[in-house]
């Protein structure tokens, strides 16, 4: 019969490690960012890990909204939120690949309308027309994106990363 004594030490400090002052929430690590002008590479490689930013929407995908259309509707909501410009070409590039903006869209899975929520009678909860008003549509679809991504660029970047939002 053998016994197996494993001792965990960090060799760098001398202390013993201890369960009991592991902490509750996990230890977070602010971000770095870095800001470059001019062509660059979008793409960046260190030890055995590639990481590989998603395209910025160009300005041009937007251009000016046809008034009373669901994007004229949509860019005045979300300059009401204080999102400017970018926020709203990110925002025009996530649903004009989720639903073309057709408040109609309906998905085989049952995720339905602008921002195609799934099931689409989620957004009831914005109003009882949900299933035909953009504007019931879109004041859902904004405030989804902000509580789960942010942003409409924080849900574009999940999206291009994996395919939806």
């Amino acid at each position: 019969m053998g016994l197996v004594l494993v001792l965990v030490v960090d060799p760098y400090s001398g202390v013993y490690a201890n369960a009991a002052e592991v902490p509750d929430a996990p230890v977070t690590v602010e971000s770095q960012a870095l800001r470059v002008s001019g062509d660059y590479d979008t793409e960046v490689a260190r030890d055995d890990y590639k990481v590989v930013l998603p395209p910025e929407p160009s300005t041009a995908v937007s251009g000016t909204p046809d008034p009373g259309s669901a994007k004229a509707i949509a860019k005045v909501m979300l300059k009401s939120r204080g999102w400017g410009s970018t926020q709203y070409n990110c925002l025009v590039s996530l649903w004009n690949r989720e639903s073309g903006w057709n408040v109609y869209a309906a998905n085989p899975n049952g995720a339905y309308g602008i921002p195609q929520a799934y099931p689409g009678s989620k957004m009831a909860s914005a109003g009882s027309n949900w299933q035909t008003s953009a504007v019931t549509q879109i004041t859902w679809g904004i405030g989804y994106i902000q509580g789960r991504y942010g942003t409409p660029c924080g849900a574009w970047a999940h999206s291009q990363a994996v395919g939806s939002y």
